[in-house]
């Protein structure tokens, strides 16, 4: 066995701590070891190293104080779902939706690949928190990494360093993550959990989504399972509050797939009319839920940074996201402007007369290809949100009036409607799903169907995971309420029905009304939904205001389709699937 690895001094006297830690540097036999503790001159100093060794670009630091730019491989610039695996002790636990591989079997792979896999390197020993220190949602992670990008955004994204070594103590729980870029091969690229035994491990990707382990591998994918056997939630899920001029403030959940507004929603700011009205963000991308004494569902964003996709982000779609992203961020696959600037399509102003690419090649505006990569990003510490709620950091959470689902539809689904009761309410989340874009070649328009927005994050079987959220309202005395929204309906000329961005806080505000019992609405064979006179439509363009009732509107026909394409997914989860769900299709196919 080899000689164990040069280190800075151990931050824990937690002896498992060390002990593994002690076992992955004999397996991944780093030339040094260092022990993370989130200084600020630590900052500085690996930073600089990630400068030398060209890992970081810094950028102009007068036009973007504390800014620096990655360019990734281009063969790891996204979630790779193919390669993501559920390593539960039998195929059913991870259910039909998810890749999986007995748990003996990966750790064999992956030890085989681990082996050795960081001469010449440093493994850094990442601890972070996710979620406020002190609060009973909390966890634990460990993260040990070769890799310093991960690091510094680690450090953006989590609550990393020593408040982390100072919850977790000489006895304290913790996830344990294991990350090594390899040569960032696809072929031997696996991001692998392991819910029984508290594990993740990542293999051949640099890129954040699959290296961050605290993000989706923890948050959702670990989380998911913990929660179930915890009696709690992890969601895909914003979090924002509506303060009212009153200063009466109601707080929502919301869970949408990619590319249908999730972070412009999270940091949502009023139209004129809603004069006195704020929302503040307290999470952009993640929800833990658990039960409150009050008998109500609480929620903690288990983030501390946002990592945002940067295309089309300007200050008209999102001007707190810009914000939050003018200083301490770290952007990737952007380009690169020769100021030491960054631009992205759709961002504000003209394109440059020249830059280079996120490929590191020369562009102009007569190029071929983007400038930016559809996916590029941007990791900015939440603390930047200039609408940053000031529960965001609250240990108890923020108590949650609704729960929101929405979909990028062009036809069938309505602006908004409100579902019957809880048990229709994880009929209609269960249900949601989105169109493809035309970045997907030959399915333009098909839906995909993405329950809750979890799909690519459950950790476990997605039949059982509704049949937690049915479990859930027995432990809830007050539930929150579940909506139903739509912001992308067209009509016939292929325009949009409904302006959204700012605008979709008159949705909203029906929303709370509806929480709070302030206004009425009729029942549809959906669920409950407004007449169009019941949405402020105060200060909308005439052309928005007649497209409302439309926006609002139901085919029939349509409907029975839905129906139909729903089967899909259920034909999928069949044997898995709750009577519950099946029992509210078939109430929606004799309503309709």
């Amino acid at each position: 066995m080899s000689a164990p690895a040069p280190a800075s001094a151990p931050r824990t006297d937690h002896p498992g701590v060390i002990a593994w830690v002690d076992e992955m540097a004999r397996l991944c036999l780093p030339d040094r070891i260092h022990w993370c503790d989130g200084s600020e001159e630590e900052k500085e100093r690996l930073t600089q190293q990630a400068v030398d060794a060209k890992i970081l670009i810094r950028l102009n630091q007068e036009k973007l104080p504390g800014c620096y730019y990655h360019r990734s491989n281009p063969n790891d610039v996204a979630r790779v779902e193919e390669c993501t695996y559920i390593c539960t002790r039998t195929r059913d636990e991870a259910g039909p939706t998810n890749n999986w591989m007995a748990p003996a079997d990966m750790y064999r792979k992956l030890y085989d690949l681990c082996h050795g896999a960081m001469k010449g390197r440093t493994m850094y020993v990442v601890p972070y928190l996710m979620g406020p220190p002190g609060s009973p949602m909390t966890k634990i992670g460990l993260e040990l990494t070769d890799s310093l990008y991960v690091v510094l955004s680690m450090r953006i994204m989590t609550r990393m360093g020593q408040v982390a070594w100072d919850q977790l103590g000489s006895g304290g729980t913790y996830t344990k993550g294991l990350h090594s870029m390899l040569d960032v091969n696809p072929g031997r690229r696996f991001i692998t959990h392991f819910p029984q035994d508290n594990a993740i491990i990542s293999v051949g990707s640099n890129y954040g989504g699959n290296v961050l382990l605290g993000k989706k591998c923890l948050a959702l994918r670990l989380g998911s399972y913990l929660g179930r056997d915890e009696g709690w939630m992890a969601e895909h899920m914003l979090i924002l509050g509506v303060e009212s001029p009153h200063g009466e403030k109601t707080y929502v959940a919301a869970a949408f797939p990619s590319s249908c507004g999730k972070t412009n929603f999270a940091m949502l700011i009023p139209p004129k009319q809603f004069s006195g009205w704020k929302i503040t963000t307290v999470g952009d991308d993640i929800a833990w839920m658990k039960p409150g004494p009050d008998g109500r569902l609480r929620a903690i964003n288990p983030e501390a940074g946002y990592f945002g996709v940067v295309p089309g982000t300007n200050s008209k779609s999102n001007p707190n996201a810009m914000q939050a992203m003018s200083r301490d961020t770290i952007y990737t696959n952007v380009a690169l402007t020769p100021d030491g600037d960054v631009w992205w399509e759709g961002k504000d102003g003209e394109p440059p007369k020249e830059c280079l690419d996120w490929k590191g090649n020369p562009w102009t505006p007569a190029s071929n290809e983007k400038a930016a990569h559809p996916n590029s990003r941007f990791a900015a510490p939440m603390a930047n949100n200039p609408a940053l709620a000031p529960e965001a950091n609250d240990p108890d959470g923020v108590p949650i009036s609704a729960l929101i689902f929405g979909g990028r539809r062009a036809t069938t689904l309505p602006l908004v409607f409100q579902a019957f009761n809880w048990i229709h309410g994880v009929y209609v989340g269960a249900t949601m799903g989105s169109e493809m874009t035309a970045a997907a070649a030959g399915t333009l328009g098909q839906v995909r169907r993405d329950p809750m927005a979890m799909l690519p994050f459950c950790g476990y079987n997605m039949g059982d995971y509704f049949a937690h959220w049915l479990k859930m309202r027995k432990l809830l005395k007050n539930p929150p309420k579940i909506f139903s929204v739509n912001w992308f309906r067209k009509a016939k000329d292929g325009s949009f029905l409904w302006p959204g961005y700012g605008e979709n806080m008159r949705v909203l505000k029906w929303i709370v009304d509806r929480c709070r019992g302030r206004v009425p609405a009729y029942e549809s064979p959906l669920g409950w939904m407004p007449d169009p006179s019941d949405i402020d439509s105060t200060g909308l363009s005439d052309t928005d205001r007649t497209n409302l009732p439309e926006a609002l509107s139901l085919n029939f026909e349509e409907w029975k389709r839905e129906v139909l394409l729903q089967d899909e997914l259920f034909f999928r989860l069949y044997s898995d699937l709750p009577k519950e769900l099946l029992f509210q299709r078939e109430l929606l196919i004799s309503r309709l």
